[in-house]
Formats: C-alpha cells, sequence, structure tokens
C-alpha cells in the first residue's frame, strides 16, 4: 500500500536537485550528520514591540502589549487585486513593514518563512522575501504567500503563487530554494516585507503577532547517526485518523486520505485546549465524524499548490486560535524531539519512506506528517499517526533508528529504486504565547525563542 503523492511530495523532490532578529539561533552540523560541527539551520523572528518597532513601517503600527503585533495604521493607499481563484477584481487599501537586514548564521539553500497572524473577513497579508546572494548579487522579492485566515465573499483565496525565479533561485509552493547548490551560490542575508490589506473605507486590520524565517544548508544523506534515548514520556494528544474522511469534500485536495498534514494540526490545536467553535463547524455535514478535521483541512487550503500540505499556511492556520505561536523549522535529532516532549510541547514531523523502511506503519510514502507525543523506555518514537483506519488506532510505537533516519534524511531510494529527497528534519511547532519556563528553555534551545 502507498500512501497518495500530494503535490508537496512533487515539491520535495524538485528541491533535492535543486541585520539582528529577535531570535538567532543555529542547529549544529555535528547533530545532524556527524560532520564537524558548523550550523546548518538558522531560525530569526520577529515578534516583540522593539522588533516591530525596528523594521521600516509604511502605512501600519506597532501596537504595544502582553502580544505585541503589527497592524494597519494610516494606510499608503489602495491597490487592485486581481483574484486569479476566483476571478474577482477589487479595490485594497494597504501598508507595509519591511524587516531590518538579517544576515544568516547559515549561507542557506532553502528558507521557509513562518507567520502568526489574525485576519478578519475582508483582510489579508502577503508575506515576501527579498535577500542578498553570497556573491554580493540580490535576489528578486519573491511572493511566500497570500494569506487570510477565511474564505468567504470577503476574502481573497488563500494562496501560494508559482512561476517565481531568476534563474538562480526560484519559489517551490511555500520554499524559497537555490537552484544549484553544488555551485556554492548561497542566500547569506534576507528581509522580509509583510504587506496588509483591508477592504476601503474600514477599520478593519490584519494583526501580525510574528514573522520570521528558517534557512538552512542541509548536506545530502542518505543516513544519519543513531542519537541516545533519553527518559520516557508520553503526552495525551487527541487522536485523529484522516482515513475515515475519505472521499469527503474533494475540493479540498482530494478528500481525507490526503488530509495528513491538517489532521496533524488539529491533533495539536486540542492538545492545547483550542479549538474552532460549535459556529464554526456549522457548515461540515453533521453525519460526517470529527468535522473540526474537515474544518482543519479547508483552512489550510492551498488554492493554487491545491493542496493543504502547505507547510506555513498549516503553521498560521495553528496561530489563529487564542494565544497560540506557531512555527516551521528543522530540528537536529531525535534528542531535540525528545526534549520538547519532556516539556509537554508535541512535534508535528515530516517524512517519506517505503514499507520496509518503516516497521509497523504498514505502508509506504513520498511524504507524510505525524504527531510524535512521547517515547518509550527504550528510546523508541510514539507517534499519532493520521493514516490509520480509525481513531483507535492511530497510536503507534516506531522504531527510533528507522524514524530518525526517514525524517533527517534529503536522500532516498523509491519503489523504483530512483533517487529521490527528504525532507531533512521538517517539523511544526506549536506552543502557548506564553510558555512555561520549561517549555521556553526548549524552545530557546531549538531556536524557536
Amino acid at each position: 500500500m502507498t500512501r497518495p503523492a500530494s503535490r508537496r511530495n512533487v515539491l520535495a523532490a524538485v528541491l533535492a536537485s535543486a541585520a539582528s532578529a529577535a531570535v538567532v539561533s543555529a542547529v549544529p552540523a555535528a547533530a545532524l550528520s556527524g560532520a564537524p560541527a558548523g550550523p546548518l539551520v538558522d531560525n530569526s523572528f520577529w515578534t516583540s514591540y522593539a522588533d516591530w518597532r525596528a523594521g521600516e513601517a509604511q502605512g501600519t503600527r506597532a501596537v504595544p502589549g502582553a502580544r505585541p503585533s503589527l497592524v494597519i495604521g494610516s494606510p499608503l493607499g489602495r491597490v487592485d487585486y486581481a483574484d486569479p481563484h476566483t476571478g474577482r477584481t477589487a479595490a485594497w487599501e494597504y501598508g507595509t513593514w519591511t524587516s531590518p537586514v538579517h544576515r544568516s548564521t547559515v549561507p542557506a539553500t532553502e528558507l521557509v518563512a513562518s507567520w502568526n497572524a489574525r485576519t478578519p473577513a475582508g483582510t489579508w497579508i502577503q508575506i515576501e522575501l527579498g535577500g542578498d546572494y553570497s556573491d554580493g548579487t540580490r535576489t528578486p522579492w519573491y511572493v511566500l504567500g497570500r494569506w487570510t485566515s477565511g474564505d468567504g465573499p470577503d476574502d481573497i483565496r488563500r494562496t501560494s503563487v508559482d512561476g517565481q525565479g531568476d534563474g538562480r533561485s526560484a519559489i517551490w509552493t511555500d520554499t524559497f530554494a537555490v537552484d544549484a547548490p553544488a555551485s556554492g551560490l548561497r542566500l547569506a542575508s534576507y528581509r522580509l516585507r509583510l504587506t496588509l490589506y483591508r477592504k476601503p473605507g474600514t477599520r478593519l486590520t490584519p494583526t501580525v503577532h510574528r514573522i520570521g524565517a528558517m534557512a538552512s544548508d542541509i548536506p545530502d544523506r542518505f543516513t544519519v547517526p543513531a542519537s541516545s534515548p533519553g527518559p520516557a514520556r508520553e503526552l495525551t494528544v487527541p487522536r485523529y485518523s484522516q482515513e475515515i474522511h475519505a472521499g469527503q469534500y474533494p475540493q479540498y485536495d482530494n478528500g481525507g486520505e490526503a488530509w495528513c498534514s491538517p489532521t496533524s494540526s488539529q491533533m495539536i490545536i486540542e492538545y492545547w485546549g483550542r479549538g474552532p467553535t460549535t459556529a464554526d463547524l456549522a457548515w461540515v455535514d453533521p453525519a460526517f465524524a470529527d468535522p473540526q478535521v474537515c474544518h482543519a483541512a479547508r483552512r489550510t487550503f492551498d488554492h493554487q499548490y491545491e493542496g493543504c500540505g502547505n507547510w506555513p499556511f498549516n503553521a498560521a492556520y495553528a496561530a489563529t486560535y487564542r494565544d497560540l505561536n506557531a512555527a516551521v523549522t528543522r530540528l537536529g535529532s531525535l534528542t531535540d524531539v525528545e526534549n520538547l516532549v519532556r516539556a509537554g510541547i508535541p512535534v508535528i514531523t515530516s517524512q517519506s519512506f517505503l514499507q520496509k523502511e518503516l516497521t509497523g506503519a504498514g505502508y509506504g510514502t513520498a511524504g507524510h506528517l505525524m504527531t510524535v507525543i512521547g517515547f518509550t523506555e527504550a528510546g523508541d518514537v510514539i507517534a499519532n499517526d493520521p493514516a490509520s483506519p480509525d481513531n483507535t488506532a492511530v497510536r503507534r510505537v516506531y522504531r527510533r533508528s528507522e524514524w530518525e533516519t526517514i525524517w533527517l534524511r534529503t536522500k532516498r531510494h523509491n519503489a523504483a529504486g530512483n533517487v529521490t529527497s527528504g525532507t531533512g528534519g521538517v517539523c511544526y511547532v506549536y506552543w502557548p504565547a506564553d510558555p512555561s519556563t520549561a517549555q521556553r528553555h526548549a524552545l530557546r534551545a531549538v531556536g524557536l525563542l
């Protein structure tokens, strides 16, 4: 049995060939590949009032408080946007904010942004990247996403933007990637630009709490060294199967059989005590079990990518719930995951594998998201696997060494024997805006605070 391959997996195959911020940290190379110590991952985020004030604001303003934010102030003007997914053209008021230049500790081959925002109906945001290559030349301004939490009559359709590139780098759905890493070309520094939009004549505004990016340069590898098991712990996380939604709402990524990412996201959102209201779920057929999973699929759907697996769109969806932060990053080993789990933070990981490479899975996949909720005394991974026949079967135990390899490697052999890609340790992490001391230490250790 092979899980269906979404366009997220096609993207992964393509990528295989292919000034200070609030938080800057790196994962050591030794933690990932056994190579000499050196950073492979750089996380950088803007989230404090001082951060928002440090950027270049035009038509936006910083708002202090327990959770500082960026909002529209006095708009710069109006602009028309022709939505390619609705065919409608509408005028929008807008303001912009551009981050200071961040010089990455990792001259990067890839970059994935994350943002946490609220967008009332009739508002949306655009996220862009502009950077400097290691040879001193510049990238274009690339669009990393046009995002709104809703999809009502006053909203644009949430979308990535295809066809962006300059012959040296390109945007593949949600990921900036250098075209030819073997050439030595890297992204040395970058800025992120936010544009906040609202319907003219209103006082509505998007509210952005956090913006940042994970830059990385992960070496090609088929295997990774095994990490040593730590103390056992298991978190009590809701269990949801994507498979019980097979055939439901096929307009969202062909239905539940492809909903591993939003199903995993929904499990963690509810672990933190959040979730959609009864009114939010009123659109779902009452005959369907777990309507919140259908809702998560709808609210993560990327209308250009035609799927629910856009990484930052999933993190952004989680952060629409009260006082949740969310980010996409790469981790260095299962030790990093253990430290987060020990602090009470489950982790959603992305991996691909043949059936024989993960004992007990019963399937192979070109790309799949699961939630790591704990570890056994022997150090094996306890995962909520949404590719299970029902909710009861979702909890699985997988061998540590097998899991670590299929998650951290960047190269693998597919069922035809051809070399294709792995995700190199990509994961989603969701946590409260006011974490405990232990959670704060664990998040800081992996560069998310």
